[in-house]
C-alpha cells in the first residue's frame, strides 16, 4: 500500500489554522489583552500556540489622484455635509463604430441641393437631419430638480489606451481640446421635465441628458457641413475605411467629447453609457399589393424613412473621469490628530504602520498562522438625508505597491494584499461597524523578508484604498452558483467614513498573532 508522506503534514497544518482562527476570534471578542502575549496552548501533537497582541499606528494620507479606469463617468458638483468638501466631476467619452459599419447606400439618401430641394445621391449634399449626444445615468447623488450646466468640448485628438490616465488628468488643461470645434453649453436637471411624468415613471424608462450638436459644424480642414451629423455622413461616404473599427473612428472621424460642469450645485450624475445620434432621411421602394379585377397585384413605390445611425460610448472605448476636490479642506481633514479618513473620489486614505519588528522578536523561528486586525469606525453625526456612502469594500496594499497594483489590473491574494469588507448590514441585521482583515500573516512574513534584503522607507507600512468590485457569476453543472471577483478598481463614488486613528502606544487598534511551532 501506497501512502501519501504528506499527510500528517497537512494534517497538522490545517488542525494548526484551525486553532489558531479559534484563537483569535476568541481574542477579538475579549477587550482585556494584558496577558494575551503570555498565553501558550499546547496541543496532542506536540504543536505549541502562543498569541499576542501589538499596537498599530495609523494616518490619514492625501489621495492627489486615483488610476481613472472605471466605466462609469461622473458629472456634476457637491458638497459633502459631513467635512464641507466640493467635488466636482467632469468626463471625457468616446464613441465606439461597430466594424466595417455601413450607412445606407448613397443613392437612396434624400439630399439637398443648394436651394434646399430634396434630391437623391449626390455626396456633396448629403446632410443629416439632426445630431445629438445622449449621456444616460443609472443614479445620481444630491437633489435632481437643481439646474446644472455643462459646456461639450469637441476634443482634437483622442485619449487612447497607449498611456494611463489618472482623476486629474484635465483633457482641456492638457490640449486635447479643439479651439475651434464645438464647444457647446447645456442647461439641464436630472429630472427631465420634457418627459411626461407616466414616461418617467416607468421601469423601462432611463434617464438621459441631451446635447443638441445641429449648429453649423467646420471641420479641422475649414470645411463646413449643416452640422456634426452632416460631417460624419459625408466623412464615410468619402473614405468608408475611416469607419472600420472603433480605433480608426477616434482617430480618423471624431475623438470624441469631454464634458465640463460650467455652473451649478447640488447634484452628481453617473453616466453608465453615452451615445451620439445622428438622424437622415433615406428612400426604399416599399412593396404593396392590390386586388385588380380579382387578380394580386403587386406595385413598388418609393417610401421616405427616417434613420438613426448610433455611436456607443461603451467598454471598449475608454472613458474617464476627472475630479476636483478642495485641496486644502482635506488637508485639514488629513491632519486631524482625532481620527482617519477613507474618503472618495481621489480624496483621504488611510496608512497603517505595521509592527513588523516586534511581532518577529524573539519569533523569527515559528510560524505565523494568523495575524488580525480590524478597524472601528466612527458614525457620522451630521443629520442629512445627501450624507455620503460608507465605503463598502477596502483593500490593504504595501504602500509602495499602491499604484502599481492598480496599474497592473491586479487581484488581492490574500498574501500581500487583502479586501475587508463594511461589516454593518440593514439587510441581515448585522451591525459590526468596522473592517476586520482576518488573516494578513503572510505580509507580515514578506515585509519582514524584504526588510533583510532590501528594505524601503515604506517597508512596514500599508495603505487601505475603498475598492470597487467587479464579479462574475457562474453555475456548475449540479447547479450551484459561485460569484468571482474579476477587477478591482479604485471606488469612484461618493463615499466618507472616519475610522478610530491608532498610536504607537497603547494603541486602540490592535493587530492579534497566533504563532505556532513544534516543541
Amino acid at each position: 500500500m501506497h501512502l501519501n508522506a504528506q499527510a500528517p503534514y497537512l494534517m497538522h497544518s490545517k488542525f494548526i489554522a484551525g486553532l489558531a482562527l479559534a484563537c483569535l476570534a476568541f481574542t477579538a471578542c475579549d477587550d482585556n489583552t494584558a496577558n494575551i502575549g503570555s498565553s501558550l496552548a499546547e496541543v496532542n501533537d506536540g504543536v505549541v500556540l502562543q498569541a499576542a497582541s501589538f499596537d498599530v499606528a495609523s494616518r490619514s494620507i492625501l489621495a492627489d489622484s486615483v488610476l481613472a479606469s472605471n466605466t462609469i463617468g461622473y458629472l456634476g458638483r457637491v458638497k459633502d455635509p459631513e467635512t464641507g468638501v466640493y467635488i466636482t466631476g467632469d468626463f471625457m467619452a468616446q464613441f465606439n463604430c461597430l466594424e466595417n459599419y455601413e450607412f445606407p447606400r448613397l443613392d437612396s439618401l434624400v439630399t439637398y441641393d443648394k436651394d434646399g430641394k430634396a434630391t437623391l445621391g449626390s455626396l456633396g449634399t448629403v446632410q443629416a437631419d439632426s445630431c445629438e449626444i445622449r449621456l444616460f445615468y443609472d443614479n445620481f447623488y444630491g437633489d435632481s430638480t437643481q439646474t446644472m450646466k455643462l459646456t461639450a468640448y469637441e476634443m482634437s485628438k483622442p485619449m487612447n489606451e497607449d498611456r494611463l490616465y489618472y482623476s486629474n488628468f484635465d483633457p482641456l488643461a492638457n490640449g486635447y481640446i479643439r479651439e475651434d470645434g464645438i464647444h457647446k453649453d447645456k442647461v439641464y436637471n436630472l429630472v427631465d421635465y420634457n418627459i411626461p411624468k407616466h414616461i418617467r415613471d416607468t421601469t423601462t424608462y432611463s434617464p438621459y441628458i441631451t446635447v443638441k450638436l445641429n449648429d453649423a459644424y467646420t471641420d479641422k480642414n475649414g470645411k463646413s457641413y449643416n452640422n456634426l451629423g452632416g460631417y460624419i455622413m459625408q466623412k464615410f461616404y468619402a473614405d468608408p475605411a475611416s469607419f472600420k473599427n472603433a480605433l480608426t473612428f477616434r482617430n480618423q472621424v471624431l475623438p470624441g467629447f469631454f464634458f465640463k460642469l460650467k455652473n451649478g450645485l447640488g447634484n452628481m450624475a453617473n453616466i453608465k453609457t453615452s451615445q451620439l445620434n445622428v438622424y437622415f432621411k433615406y428612400k426604399t421602394q416599399k412593396a404593396i399589393s392590390d386586388s385588380v379585377n380579382g387578380k394580386l397585384v403587386t406595385t413598388y413605390r418609393d417610401t421616405t424613412y427616417t434613420g438613426i445611425t448610433i455611436f456607443w460610448g461603451t467598454e471598449e472605448v475608454l472613458q474617464t473621469t476627472t475630479f476636483t476636490n478642495d485641496r486644502n479642506v482635506l488637508q485639514n481633514l488629513a491632519e486631524d490628530q482625532s481620527c482617519t479618513y477613507l474618503k472618495t473620489p481621489a480624496g483621504i486614505f488611510t496608512e497603517l504602520t505595521l509592527p513588523v519588528d516586534d511581532i518577529m522578536k524573539g519569533h523569527t523561528t515559528d510560524t505565523i498562522s494568523a495575524a488580525q486586525v480590524t478597524l472601528q469606525r466612527i458614525n457620522n453625526t451630521v443629520q442629512s438625508k445627501y450624507a455620503f456612502n460608507v465605503p463598502q469594500h477596502i483593500l490593504m496594499v504595501p504602500k509602495d505597491s499602491l499604484y502599481s497594483f492598480f496599474e497592473s489590473g491586479n487581484l488581492y491574494n490574500n498574501k500581500t494584499s487583502y479586501m475587508a469588507t463594511w461589516g454593518y448590514s440593514a439587510s441581515s441585521g448585522t451591525t459590526d461597524n468596522s473592517y476586520t482583515f482576518r488573516n494578513i500573516s503572510g505580509l507580515i512574513s514578506a515585509m519582514y523578508h524584504a526588510k533583510q534584503n532590501s528594505p524601503s522607507a515604506n517597508w512596514n507600512k500599508v495603505v487601505l484604498v475603498p475598492i470597487s468590485l467587479a464579479t462574475t457569476s457562474t453555475t456548475s453543472s449540479s447547479g450551484t452558483s459561485s460569484t468571482t471577483v474579476s477587477k478591482v478598481s479604485n471606488d469612484m463614488s461618493l463615499t466618507t467614513t472616519r475610522l478610530v486613528r491608532g498610536t504607537a502606544t497603547d494603541s486602540p487598534i490592535k493587530i492579534n498573532v497566533i504563532y505556532s511551532k513544534f516543541k
